[in-house]
């Protein structure tokens, strides 16, 4: 059971560090359902480009799993309580299960590109909601974001033609965004 933090870090507030908690629960999500999803992408991609693929993951798959105990031991140091469990990851998020299954290196890495824009969009406003209130925190997110951009760099590097296109262009979902990966994977091979 979650209870209202008593106290907080020096310079801010119960009440402020009660809202960078609350914003940092919301990255703590995220950054969970991300590491089981990168996991499960690890254990389902195939196709000719399978081991580059599978290999290229798991280093990140480590450090998004350092992300999840650092921002929840920063939860912690601002007085509450972090959620950890899989009840709280299903129920704190605003996005759909991640879709897809055994798939092709492309599917897949089409789908997390779109996982990618959207949790680079939302930790960006965390970054901006924490930077008047708790400098601190804004570091910690501007930091790992630095890294979840440089590995989203890394798959779109697959998806990127000669040309500086992505396959993924125009993508609002992540099954669209699979597909036309899939699709431009056989224009080219």
């Amino acid at each position: 059971m979650a209870t209202t933090p008593k106290y907080t870090i020096p310079g801010l507030t119960p009440a402020e560090g009660q809202k960078v908690a609350g914003i940092l629960q919301e990255r703590l999500n995220a950054l969970n359902d991300l590491q089981l999803t990168l996991k499960h992408v690890h254990w389902n991609v195939v196709g000719p480009h399978f081991i580059g693929v599978h290999e290229m993951i798991d280093p990140h798959v480590d450090e998004v799993r350092g992300f999840v105990d650092e921002t929840a031991e920063r939860i912690a140091t601002l007085g509450s309580s972090p959620m950890g469990t899989p009840g709280a990851i299903v129920s704190g998020r605003s996005w759909e299960d991640y879709s897809l299954g055994r798939a092709t290196t492309n599917e897949h890495l089409g789908a997390l590109d779109e996982v990618y824009v959207n949790l680079l969009a939302d930790h960006r406003k965390a970054q901006a909601a924490t930077s008047e209130i708790d400098p601190m925190t804004e570091d910690m997110i501007i930091a790992q974001s630095r890294s979840l951009e440089l590995f989203h760099w890394f798959i779109r590097a697959h998806l990127e033609n000669t040309g500086g296109g992505l396959s993924t262009e125009g993508a609002k979902s992540e099954k669209t965004a699979a597909a036309k990966a899939h699709a431009e994977a056989d224009v080219t091979e």
